[in-house]
């Protein structure tokens, strides 16, 4: 057998040094290649997630799609509401519990106006039933505070903050569910640092949900429901397309 010939640097040609290096310099190659692949699929994600952020282009919605099962579906008025693409262009980190000054259907009406100018994502009923108006995904003007806007969930209780009976059994244990969801698709803590009243919102002049929501009790169920969530909840965010149920 014919010994190999001597490389540059005196090693012979074929020897383990020369090997190495010959590999060496090819999985550089290869790996520079597999680098800018995986560089240019994670901008082709980008582009396919932002696409809709071009002006003039809106991120699609689907009709009747709710974030939480146990909703309804009746859209609010476009002015009620701003598109957005949450979590991702503003992190939400809080739940603010409001109470309507009115009856459920008077809510959903003042809603679909317009010329109201405010809404919220959910309304609960006394009953225990559950409207969504607006997407999570979406800023609904609530909190009277921009910046609350922007970072939190609005859900509305049917009645009036001055009749203790208004906040029935079923709207609590409703509500701690639909909260408890909420928290849990965002990792919101469960506390009343992020779960708090419309009071509670700086600069509102409004004082829901006043003095007879009983917080103690609420938190009290919205922990107990988060407990019983299946597990992998929290990993689950709401896109564009969700569950869909059919109107009130």
């Amino acid at each position: 057998m014919e010994a190999n010939s001597p490389s540059p640097d005196g090693s012979p040609s074929g020897s383990p040094k020369d090997t190495d290096r010959r590999i060496g310099r090819r999985a550089l190659i290869v790996g520079g290649a597999v680098t800018a692949a995986g560089a240019a699929v994670l901008a082709r994600d980008e582009l396919d997630r932002l696409w809709w952020r071009v002006p003039g282009v809106d991120k699609p919605r689907d009709d009747g799609v709710v974030d939480y099962q146990g909703a309804t579906w009746v859209a609010a008025a476009d002015a009620n509401w701003r598109r957005a693409d949450r979590p991702e262009d503003y992190p939400i980190d809080m739940v603010i519990v409001h109470v309507t000054q009115g009856s459920f259907d008077g809510a959903v009406s003042a809603f679909q106006d317009p010329d109201h100018q405010a809404a919220a994502h959910y309304i609960v009923g006394q009953d225990g039933r559950i409207t969504q108006m607006i997407r999570e995904l979406d800023v609904a003007y609530h909190a009277g505070n921009r910046e609350y806007n922007e970072r939190s969930v609005g859900i509305e209780h049917e009645g009036f903050v001055d009749r203790p009976q208004d906040f029935t059994d079923a709207m609590y244990a409703a509500s701690a569910k639909l909260t408890a969801g909420v928290c849990a698709r965002y990792e919101i803590p469960v506390d009343r640092k992020h779960i708090i009243g419309h009071v509670e919102v700086p600069g509102t002049d409004h004082t829901d949900p006043g003095p007879y929501w009983d917080w103690d009790r609420y938190m009290k169920l919205v922990r107990r429901a988060t407990t019983a969530l299946p597990s992998g909840s929290s990993s689950a965010s709401p896109s564009s397309s969700g569950s869909k149920t059919s109107a009130v």
